[in-house]
This record gives structure tokens, sequence and C-alpha cells, in this order.
């Protein structure tokens, strides 16, 4: 039976013994090369072996627990979605990204490790394997064809574990499949089974995998024993084979790394997709603050994200909320938000914490991200207000995991208003939580945790609008630049001037509009048509953002910095408008 490159086939592809602690392993299937690797949190990972940027084998790459990171450009991907979350040679860019390796089906079980080449059927155990308990043997590689291999052993014989010493043990044969026997040895009343599967590795080459059952009480012997028959078999096979004509090998069909990729990927996640997600868990993070955990329906995992990123949560009453999300790196089973308590609610938060159950089903959209963590400076200071933690703490997961230096300051009004304490206690950075400090002594405290600025160094704010602006201030006095300063605001507390009236050219739409006062730039182009993307519609995230050609920008956001702004490149078409009588945008 000739070997089928598309074959739904569960095979083992490696011993449980081969995945040590942040290991990666270089398996084979088929004539393809596979990344097997297991995270921290036990989950096997089995891809295709080749990072998308240039091709190197990721079975060279590092192991950090949550993601893998690639030898050559450092380009990582996350535990169990394979997606990427970090290109060195664009640090400070996250679109959340729709760039993904090639994943295969992955099971543990009997001390193997299991994959196909298709994810076409769940994984069966075999016929007879239930209730038993079975010990790996050592794998033998042999260049000879798998299917060669699986007639040859049909004529293995073996000794049972408790009768070493004795001689020619009755075998019963049982094949399994084509690739697979189930061989009985009866030496008197000693009765052993034992199962062996061929590892097809290409068209002339496998690897033998066996299982005996039982425990046995002297296993090295055993363990020795088959070690020296086996290897009888595999030396009879490869001098058969050196005989026959090489057979041509499989040409499994690789996908070619996209040239777009060896630059900067300009890839976005679609607007308006939403995600269904079950209310898993919700509790009191603290006081004022409840979290809630988000899980896939389905229990799989949910899309990658990169540190910093949040998503829109589609309320009951229609209304439309962003939260941070908390998650570490590869932490994709579900995700956790931290929602506050607001005495001025409008509805967001108010409904969330009051009528969201547990068992509740939710939409979500995939996550996006308008506040990423570069992942190359020397120093990166975190500082977070009340519920800014909630991305803050993301990025110190990351960090935490990368060995990456990183201190953390925490400012709450009382010390039960600190969220994700236990969280927190896990990390093994630097972390302060400033609990009740006066105005006075704030600014202090931020100004010795932000210290001088010097090359390669960056702070990341996220918490109350008027603790951001202090922040902000003292970093500039002390020299820090706004490219190393990065900050995020919950929502834009400034008054919008909307009373300007103006003209805006559409160059790529070839269009003209005008803006009267009452009405933003995003609501006339909607009007006019045009589908434009928008999230928090206040000035805040940056969903909007537009590049700006001809005319000069009146800026209302507080997502640009103020060197951004002073650039005129670039408008929040939400709440921003023209100094002057007319605008031009790359639209």
């Amino acid at each position: 039976m000739p070997l089928d490159l598309d074959d739904t086939t569960w095979h083992p592809i490696a011993s449980s013994d081969d995945l040590p602690f942040r290991h990666v392993y270089q398996g084979q299937l088929l004539g393809r090369e596979l990344a097997v690797w297991r995270a921290d949190d036990g989950n096997v990972n089995v891809w295709e072996n080749r990072c998308l940027h240039r091709g190197v084998r990721l079975s060279i790459g590092i192991n950090e627990g949550a993601e893998l990171k690639c030898q050559y450009h450092g380009w990582r991907y996350a535990n169990r979605s394979a997606g990427c979350t970090y290109i060195p040679a664009h640090p400070a860019d996250a679109p959340a990204r729709r760039i993904t390796n090639r994943t295969y089906p992955a099971h543990e079980a009997f001390g193997l490790v299991w994959s196909a080449a298709a994810d076409a059927q769940p994984f069966a155990p075999f016929a007879g394997s239930d209730g038993a308990d079975w010990v790996a043997l050592r794998p033998v590689p042999l260049n000879a064809a798998p299917q060669d291999v699986a007639l040859a052993l049909e004529k293995y014989r073996f000794q049972p574990a408790e009768a070493l010493d004795g001689e020619a043990a009755r075998t019963m044969i049982e094949r399994l499949s084509p690739l697979s026997v189930r061989l009985t040895a009866q030496s008197g009343e000693v009765i052993e089974r034992a199962v062996f599967f061929v590892q097809p590795v290409d068209a002339g080459r496998a690897v033998i995998r066996g299982l005996i059952e039982g425990s046995p009480t002297r296993p090295l012997p055993v363990l020795r024993h088959h070690n020296e028959r086996l290897t009888q078999l595999r030396d009879r096979l490869e001098r058969a084979a050196r005989r026959k004509p090489a057979p041509e090998p499989l040409q499994p069909a690789f996908a070619p790394v996209s040239a777009e990729l060896s630059t900067m990927p300009d890839i976005a996640v679609p607007r308006g997709n939403t995600l269904r997600v079950v209310v898993k868990r919700k509790w009191d993070s603290a006081d004022g603050i409840v979290a809630f955990e988000l899980a896939a329906l389905d229990g799989g995992h949910l899309p990658t994200f990169q540190p910093g990123a949040h998503i829109d949560l589609h309320l009951p009453n229609g209304l439309v909320r962003q939260y941070s999300i908390t998650n570490g790196p590869g932490d994709l089973l579900s995700y956790t938000i931290g929602v506050k308590r607001e005495s001025a609610s409008k509805g967001g938060s108010q409904i969330l914490i009051e009528s969201v159950r547990e068992g509740d089903v939710l939409a979500i959209s995939e996550p996006r991200n308008n506040f990423p963590l570069r992942r190359d400076a020397t120093r990166t200071v975190l500082i977070a207000g009340g519920v800014g933690i909630t991305p803050i703490l993301s990025m110190a997961r990351f960090l935490d995991k990368s060995h990456l230096p990183y201190e953390l300051h925490y400012f709450v009004r009382q010390g039960e208003h600190a969220a994700f304490r236990e969280e927190l206690g896990q990390l093994a950075g630097n972390i302060t939580i400033h609990a009740g400090l006066p105005r006075g002594d704030s600014s202090r405290t931020i100004a010795e945790a932000l210290g001088h600025w010097s090359r390669a160094q960056h702070v990341y704010i996220c918490g109350p609008a008027s603790m951001l602006e202090t922040v902000r201030t003292t970093a500039a006095a002390q020299g820090w630049p706004d490219e190393a300063v990065h900050f995020e605001y919950f929502k834009n507390d400034k008054v919008i001037d909307q009373s300007s009236a103006f003209e805006v050219e559409l160059a790529r739409s070839a269009m003209t509009l005008q803006i009267p006062a009452g009405k933003t730039i995003l609501e006339v182009m909607r009007e006019a048509g045009l589908q434009t993307p928008s999230s928090c519609e206040q000035g805040a995230c940056g969903t909007c953002l537009t590049g700006v050609i001809e005319g000069e920008v009146d800026h209302q956001d507080v997502y640009l910095n103020d060197t951004e702004k002073r650039s005129n490149r670039a408008i929040l078409t939400c709440v921003s408008r023209a100094k002057g009588k007319r605008l031009v945008l790359d639209i």
C-alpha cells in the first residue's frame, strides 16, 4: 500500500521523553519536518518546522514556555495558535496579527506524541489499549520503506518480561492497521502483549515505536531485551533495502513563504467580525473592579494577541465597550478582563457588572492593539493606576516569561483597590504597589521611578487621565523623548470643540466633503457611503487614524503624542478637525 501524503491516520512522531522542559524536538512525518514542543502549561504543539520569515527551522529555536522564538530574526509564535506575536524589526508595531504558522493535530498518550498530516478525525486509542498501563520502548530509526518495516514486524519475536530467560515464546499476530501490529507472546503461563507502530518518515525512512503492556518489575533488562532484538531487525531491513532501488522521496506541498513577510506585513483584522464566548468565571478582583474570564464556546483556543491588546465587548443592551486583555503569552484558552464599577456609568460597566452572569454568552471582537509593547528595551518601566493595571499586567507577564528587565509601579487610592494581586504576586519582576499616596508624594514617586532617560529605555502608562498627564509631564522634564513614552487613555475627558466648518478632500477616494459645525469628519464620511473603521469614537483608541497630506489639524484626541501632533501627518477623524478651511486626507 503506497503512502498517502494526505493520510489522516494518527501516527506517533515522538516520545514524551523527547519533550523535556523548554526543549524543541524535530519530528518527521510523511516527508514533512515538524517542530514539536511542550509549553509550560503542558500543551504539546506540532507545527511546520519553519519560521514564516525566512524559512529557518523552528526546531533550533528557543522554547520560552509560552512562545517559540526563532533564532534567526527573533520572530515569536504563541503556544496553541502558532500566531506571530512579535517581529523585532518592527517592535513598536502590533497590528492584530493574522500571521500564523501551519499547525498539525497533536495528542499525547501512552508515553508517545501523536500527530497526523490532516486534522480530519479525532485521535482514537488503538484497540485493546483501555484499562492497561503501557511502557514506551526506545524508538528505532531505520532506512527502509515503512511498508516493509510493518511486514517485518509480524516476524518479530520477544520474550515476556517475567520470562526473559525462557526461549521461543509462542507469538500471536494481530494486524491493527497497515503500519501497526499487536504481538502477544506466551511462555508457559506468562503472557505479554506488545504493540508496534511504524512512523512513516518518508518513502524510504521509518521509525519503529513500540509499547509493552504492564509495568515490568525489572524494566532495564526488558528494555535492553527489546532494544537488542529491534536493532537486529533494523540491520536486516537496512541490508535488504540497500539491494533495492531507492524509492522516490515524498514531495509534500509547502505554501511558499510570502515575500511580504520579509518586510513589514500589512495585515489587519477584518472589522465587524465577532466571536461568541461564554463567561466562564466572574469575581471581585478588588474593591470596585470585577474580573471576567471569557472562554470560547467550543472549548478551543482564542485568537493570538499581543501585550497591550484589547477586545470590543458587545453588551446585552447593544452597547460596545473596549476592555484590555490581562493574559500572558500563549494563554489563549480564555481572555481575562477587568471592569471598573463606574458610579456615572452610561450603561456599559453597569450592565456588565450587574446583569451578566457566569454561563452567559457574549460576542467579542478579535484582539486589536493600540498600545504595543517593545521587547528590545534595556529597561522597561510600567506604571498603572486603578483599573489601568489590565494592559500593564499583560505586558509584565510577557516580559516576565522572556526574562527581560522591568519594574512595575501600581498606584491605587487604598490597598483594597489593587486588582489582580494574586497574579501580580506570581511575577518575578520588581513589583511595587503604592497605596494611598498624597498627590505630592505620588509625583515624587513617579519621578524617582522614571529617573533620567538613557537610550533604549521605555515607559508604559495606563490609568486615570490626571495620572497620565503627570507621568508624561514628569518624563518630559527628565529628558524622556516622546517616542519612549507610551500611554493609553481609557477615555477622552477633553471638551470637544465642533464649532468650525471646513472642507475635506479625500485624495484616494476622489471626493470632496463639506464638514459642518456639529458633525465630525467620520460622521460625514459615513453619510457619503464610505466604510470607515472606528471604535471608541472619542479620540482615545486610534482606530480611525488617517494620514494627512495637506492642511493644519486641530488635534482634540488623546491618542497621538505631542511629537506626532506637531508633525501634522495624521488625524483622528472621530474628534479632530481643521484649523483652517481645508484638509486633504490620504483615504
